[in-house]
């Protein structure tokens, strides 16, 4: 019998891998967590970026530009669905910001598919 190691990784486990790997401003790893084709989302639907092309350099001038650090405060799983409440710190010249969010992401076959982000 041929399994994947998908079959043992659950919705949550990849959300978090996600969280680490973008505190740690990790762009390989975040590519690898996220679909070839997987789309990012200001909620409800303004297209942020879709597929690695885009993703990639979105994170990668995200993190240039500001030592982004997130904080999770609560997180939701039902299902594919894992939402997170999150505080994230950034750093840049001009001085340090906070911003709020929420960020829906629905996980299919152990990888990140669509990513929904609300900021407060």
């Amino acid at each position: 019998m041929t399994t994947t190691h998908d079959t043992f990784i659950s919705p949550t486990s990849v959300v978090q891998a996600q969280l680490d790997a973008y505190n740690a401003h990790d762009v390989p790893a975040l590519l690898a967590i996220y679909a070839d084709d997987a789309q990012q989302f200001q909620h409800p639907d303004i297209l942020l970026a879709q597929g690695s092309a885009q993703i990639g350099p979105r994170f990668t001038a995200r993190f240039a530009a500001s030592k982004p650090q997130a904080q999770l405060l609560n997180r939701i799983a039902c299902g594919k669905l894992v939402i997170d409440h999150e505080i994230v710190t950034s750093v840049t010249p001009e001085g340090t910001s906070k911003q709020e969010l929420v960020a829906t992401y629905e996980v299919i076959d152990g990888r990140i598919a669509r990513a929904w982000f609300s900021f407060a």
